[in-house]
């Protein structure tokens, strides 16, 4: 069988479980889902690096004495039923030619044409200026903004009034909130908040950064403000952690160390509040409180690497990290409102918040996070415009981004481009297992076997006990290389490690069946393949083409229908079940089956002895392979 998916379905447990840089691996999420009041339990994320802390706290800012004045009511202005004339702008273009030029770039990808979808974005902005009477150009206008990242333009586009759905005009006053902070006018954003909270379903989001917001206003009431007493949900915990930290920057340290102590000490308490709190502690010189506080958190985690980091450093007496800044703690907020709305299955909203957030501080994780959050809501070209973006002078970030944009590649059937992604993160971070075994599968996938076993033997991959999914890569090469025996060898020792792993019993009982060697051994591997992983289309050709191997042909032809209904566009699961037809007498359907395998791009190969096979039919009776050699252990 082909080895992409294989390939892909490895990376989803090597790479991207792996790459991940320390400053944003995520803590275990609450089980908790959020409800819909005014205070929503949200998960968490680890603290965002910050600077060392001077002597003296952070000045404060100053507080605003003068009352906020109420936002303007926009200004209606009729639709025309025809324009006389028709608005142009300052080149003599039409509003209406800029609107379709505008809908038709913004839907287009990165590759189509190089910032397609930010002048798309920026067409539709102009169409805006020109007919701001017009609603469904308002709306529009607002969300090619929202997904190119042009966020002044979508705060100046964001749509409001009667009819407007709330997940648009929510979303445009969150958006404008935190811009008009970005651009030094947090007064009137928190004015425009007092006068009517941000509803859902971007009330949670606004919750996590409207305190920082009015503390840089002044408003330290409300940035003061607490949660209803004796709350025990993620968010109310989020809320009060973020409260003691405002607490601490009023320097009402007495308060804030109540209020510190009293969420660090919760059951259940993330690894970032006990954290936090200890910083705190370091700070106020409290280093053996401190260190019992990281020894109380790591009796219940003992492996995890920031409390171990935090720890030895309070031990040591280094610096204590600063209080965050007004503007990390919008960034903060956002990203947490980011990781909740994404495991809700809102991913364009956690798209959303990680660009207002990048837009607040630029940072490579972050854009690495944003491009998850797109991919996760299926616009991969949006995603890929994002790694572009990540910079190689951050190191790790970049080899990342190269891995995320080599799979988005692969994803896309684009193998060769696929390959240089994966070849550039090898390049950035050469010591990286994960980069050097994401290289190796592409490597694999193309058939070169010898360069992907030098790395796969070589120093990063090839210490003295492997891991499992090694042993399994190194399988695939030498089968693919045609050194059968040595792929067995390895293949069984990736086995041993892991042996209810479905993709390594798939493929090494592939590898028996169709060889013609181990058959009966072979079938029962696939049959636990099939068993721990039943949905997947390729195992289950993976059986069909057991059962075709071992006469059990009626059967084959069962399982076979099913694995192409799962799989439709397989050129080798459609071959298969061409094979069975005709082994069942159905010829005409194995033709018409082995001619759809010429349609699926299908390679050399396959194609020569499909064409062969509808020319003359299968053998009677069988005898080996019939189609064609072992390629592997099966699309897993």
């Amino acid at each position: 069988m082909t080895f992409r998916s294989l390939r892909l379905s490895l990376l989803s447990f090597a790479a991207i479980g792996a790459l991940t840089t320390p400053a944003f691996a995520q803590d275990a999420a609450p089980a908790e889902r959020p409800p819909s009041p005014s205070i929503t339990p949200l998960g968490t994320i680890p603290p965002l690096p910050t600077e060392p802390e001077a002597d003296a706290p952070e000045d404060e800012a100053p507080d605003a004495s003068a009352p906020l004045p109420p936002p303007a009511a926009p200004a209606v202005t009729p639709i025309p039923a025809v324009w006389a004339p028709a608005p142009r702008d300052r080149e003599g273009r039409t509003a209406y030619g800029l609107y379709l030029a505008g809908r038709y770039l913004a839907g287009r990808s990165a590759e189509d044409q190089a910032g397609a979808n930010v002048q798309g974005a920026a067409y539709l902005s102009e169409v805006l200026a020109l007919t701001p009477e017009q609603p469904l150009i308002r709306e529009q206008a607002f969300t090619a903004a929202l997904l190119s990242g042009d966020l002044d333009d979508a705060a100046v586009a964001a749509p409001s009034g009667p009819g407007v759905p709330a997940v648009l005009g929510e979303a445009g006053r969150l958006v404008a909130a935190v811009q008009g902070f970005v651009h030094g006018n947090a007064r009137a954003a928190i004015a425009s908040i007092k006068a009517s909270p941000i509803r859902p379903p971007h009330a949670v989001a606004a919750l996590l950064v409207q305190p920082w917001i009015a503390a840089s206003a002044g408003d330290w009431d409300l940035a003061l403000l607490s949660p209803s007493p004796g709350a025990t949900d993620s968010l109310s915990q989020l809320m009060l952690f973020q409260r003691a930290q405002l607490l601490e920057r009023r320097r009402r340290n007495d308060e804030a160390d109540t209020a510190y102590k009293s969420v660090a000490t919760a059951p259940g308490a993330q690894p970032a509040i006990v954290i936090g709190y200890g910083e705190f502690l370091e700070r106020r010189r409290r280093r053996d409180e401190a260190v019992a506080v990281y020894d109380a958190a790591l009796a219940m985690q003992p492996t995890n690497p920031t409390l171990i980091a935090a720890r030895a450093r309070a031990e040591s007496g280094g610096r204590a990290p600063r209080l965050p800044t007004d503007r990390q703690g919008v960034v903060r907020g956002l990203l947490l409102a980011s990781a909740y709305a994404s495991q809700g299955g809102a991913n364009e909203f956690a798209a959303v918040y990680t660009r207002l957030a990048l837009n607040v501080e630029p940072d490579d994780g972050v854009r690495l996070q944003l491009a998850r959050y797109l991919t996760l809501a299926g616009l991969d070209a949006a995603a890929r415009n994002v790694l572009a973006e990540v910079a190689p002078s951050s190191r790790a970030e970049y080899a990342v981004a190269r891995v995320l944009m080599g799979q988005s590649f692969g994803k896309d059937e684009r193998p060769d481009d696929a390959l240089v992604e994966f070849q550039k993160a090898y390049a950035a971070a050469p010591e990286s297992p994960e980069v050097a075994f994401a290289l190796a599968a592409q490597l694999v996938e193309l058939k070169r076997n010898d360069e992907a076993l030098a790395l796969l033997i070589g120093p990063v991959l090839g210490g003295a006990n492997p891991a499992g999914e090694v042993r399994f890569l190194r399988g695939a090469a030498l089968e693919g290389a045609g050194r059968v025996a040595e792929a067995e060898a390895e293949l069984q020792a990736a086995l041993a490690d892991q042996p209810d792993q479905p993709a390594f019993l798939n493929y090494l009982g592939y590898l028996w069946v169709d060889n013609g060697t181990r058959v009966e051994e072979g079938a029962a591997l696939i049959a636990r393949a099939h068993a721990a992983d039943p949905e997947d289309g390729n195992i289950q050709d993976s059986l069909g083409w057991a059962q075709f191997r071992q006469g059990q042909f009626e059967t084959a032809v069962a399982t076979l229908e099913e694995a192409v209904s799962k799989e439709p566009a397989n050129a080798e699961i459609n071959d298969h079940l061409g094979d069975a037809y005709w082994r069942v007498g159905r010829r005409r359907e194995a033709g018409w089956q082995w001619n759809r395998v010429l349609t699926l791009d299908p390679d050399a190969e396959r194609r020569a002895e499909v064409e062969t096979k509808i020319a003359d039919g299968l053998p009677d009776p069988l005898s080996g392979p019939t189609s064609g050699p072992a390629t592997g252990g099966g699309d897993l």
